[in-house]
């Protein structure tokens, strides 16, 4: 079993800067060939790692630690979506189902907002929402700002809190809100 990684430890080899979300070496090992004061870390898929004692660590889970004090339970999104913006203000604990609402829209996405498309075969606009890896069908609609209402309201259905303004259908409701 591995020892896991404290704040103290954390704070004892590196800084952290909370507005740029870098991190930069205090304390090196021998062998390191990293240089004090160095930004520490190496881009993998996009997010910046950081290797502690032989543990290959992303860098927004050291910052929550760093900041908080604990590793948390579920995951760290990035409310901005970019995998190496770790600024603090940048991140929160997040459910795997909030971090699938903050994902990145599909290629193949037409309407702009997650679960609703247009159908051919009814001539209409179609909701939908996935949970738990099954799809609810939501009704289709003549109006498109209605299929992103009900979008909109079975996401809220489902208490997906602090998610809210992350999500597409929101988002287009807002936007709509603000043009009356």
């Amino acid at each position: 079993m591995r020892n896991k990684l404290t704040q103290g430890e954390l704070k004892e080899r590196l800084n952290y800067n909370s507005l740029t979300g870098l991190f930069t070496w205090k304390s090196l090992l021998r062998c390191s060939k990293a240089k004090i004061g160095g930004v520490a870390g190496y881009k993998q898929h996009g997010y910046v790692i950081i290797k502690l004692n032989k543990i290959s660590y992303k860098a927004h889970r050291l910052a929550w630690l760093y900041v908080h004090g604990y590793f948390p339970e579920n995951q760290i999104d990035h409310k901005d979506r970019i995998r190496d913006h770790n600024w603090i203000d940048n991140l929160r604990e997040a459910s795997s189902s909030c971090q699938v609402i903050n994902s990145e829209m599909r290629n193949d996405n037409t309407s702009g907002v997650r679960g609703v498309c247009w159908y051919k075969a009814s001539n209409k606009w179609m909701s939908k929402i996935t949970v738990n890896n099954k799809t609810k069908h939501l009704g289709f609609f003549k109006n498109f700002d209605e299929a992103v209402c009900i979008r909109l309201a079975a996401e809220q259905c489902l208490s997906w809190e602090g998610c809210d303004s992350c999500s597409p259908s929101f988002q287009y409701v807002q936007k709509m809100l603000n043009r009356c």
